[in-house]
């Protein structure tokens, strides 16, 4: 059986925030920070405007999500996280994919993303799914910039801000 893509339910809550926690060790791993957020509660996520796609393994296993956040007429992925068991297996990019086509259904015609430039499963990745570099314009755009400064994102590394086209 493959791998089905749905939206989020309040009984994924838990496993949204153990997933994103245990991919952000790779991060960590990587980038070496003096402290690193945890994740924010899945009911946090799932309360927000916009929606949650999850990849559920059988027998009813969710491996990973993918947050969008819609606000201010932008339509942004917040978040993508495989959980890192299920990695290299193009969760993420079926992930990726189902985000934008259920984006362009609520009629959307680009998204948006935050990352690091440098981290190969990060804006390299993104390039690879269609996304490109660009300059924030929108006061929302500045308010995840000044989000990440606030959490010291930006001393880990270069932060770049890339859309797709829907």
């Amino acid at each position: 059986m493959d791998p089905r893509i749905r939206l989020a339910r309040p009984d994924d809550a838990s496993a949204l925030e153990a997933i994103e926690n245990e991919a952000d060790r790779l991060l960590t791993d990587l980038l070496q920070p003096d402290a690193w957020p945890p994740a924010p509660a899945g009911s946090t996520r799932l309360a927000e405007p916009g929606f949650v796609l999850v990849v559920e393994l059988p027998p009813g296993e969710v491996a990973g999500f993918a947050h969008v956040l819609e606000a201010g007429g932008v339509c942004h992925l917040e978040q993508l996280s495989v959980g890192p068991a299920h990695a290299r297996r193009g969760l993420g990019r079926r992930l990726l994919d189902a985000a934008k086509d259920h984006a362009r259904q609520r009629g959307h015609k680009r998204m948006t993303l935050r990352t690091y430039a440098d981290v190969p499963w990060n804006a390299p990745f993104y390039e690879t799914a269609g996304f490109a570099a660009e300059e924030p314009t929108t006061p929302f755009h500045r308010s995840l910039i000044d989000e990440e400064a606030r959490l010291s994102l930006d001393r880990l590394g270069r932060r770049l801000q890339m859309a797709a086209p829907l």
